[in-house]
């Protein structure tokens, strides 16, 4: 029952990350990993207890949608879609060793990409104009990290769309929103299909993470983006440090 208990406020606090600004599904997985449960489900059940989040976190943002570098939402929902089923079955054929082994370089490339991103993409829009094949691309290819990995799939979405749009953080979080649901919610047909999911735990996460992804979109309709990244840049980084310290340190002392 603590264990439940525990998931539940983890899925609350991921799912209001989510909302905010992404990186949700750094706290998610480190539950259940913390749990368990071996790190390959740990990551398909993460995706599916926050899917549900965040689709009432995109529900809430609904009055914001609008396209993105001048490329419509539908095209890209359309490559979003194609580029997360293929993360899904590349991860689906991934072994648990090579994923305990990738997972905390993956999250460094996140927490990264949240620190320095916005900063890159200034110093690229001044010198580069990048056009709707190439955004339609790259959506591709973060579909295909989000139902692949998942863990801070929305940070990456706004780190490159920082590269090519001008907007502020908190207009682009409708977008990101929606578009992270569509990957994973290929990723999560995937995953329940193959039997991936280990469901005590998700489903109580599930639970936390509605009310956290709601409630999480309603404050950042508010908050300052300054305070949203300033928050979300700290989370990640700690827990990136931690899975780097107990997959290689704690494999030295093993």
């Amino acid at each position: 029952m603590e264990t439940l208990i525990t998931t539940f406020a983890c899925g609350m606090l991921a799912g209001a990350m989510n909302a905010l600004a992404g990186g949700g599904s750094f706290v998610s997985l480190s539950a259940l990993v913390a749990a368990g449960v071996p790190p390959v489900q740990a990551n398909a059940s993460s995706t599916v207890a926050l899917f549900p989040g965040g689709l009432a976190s995109a529900w809430a943002y609904r009055d914001g949608l609008q396209p993105v570098a001048g490329v419509s939402l539908r095209a890209l929902l359309a490559v979003t879609l194609a580029g997360g089923l293929a993360g899904a079955l590349l991860l689906l054929r991934t072994s648990s060793e090579t994923f305990t082994f990738v997972l905390p370089w993956l999250l460094l490339v996140a927490a990264i990409s949240i620190a320095f991103g916005r900063r890159l993409g200034d110093a690229l829009r001044a010198r580069w104009q990048v056009r709707a094949p190439a955004v339609l691309a790259v959506q591709f290819a973060l579909g295909v990290y989000g139902g692949y990995f998942g863990g801070a799939v929305g940070i990456m979405m706004m780190a490159m769309w920082g590269l090519i749009d001008k907007r502020d953080l908190k207009e682009l979080n409708p977008p990101r929103t929606v578009l992270v649901s569509a990957a994973n919610a290929v990723a999560v047909l995937a995953f329940i299909m193959a039997g991936a999911v280990h469901w005590p735990a998700t489903l109580a996460m599930l639970v936390g993470a509605v009310f956290g992804g709601y409630g999480g979109a309603r404050i950042g309709r508010r908050a300052s983006p300054g305070v949203i990244r300033a928050i979300t840049l700290l989370a990640t980084s700690c827990i990136t440090v931690a899975f780097f310290v107990k997959t290689y340190l704690g494999a030295g002392h093993a």
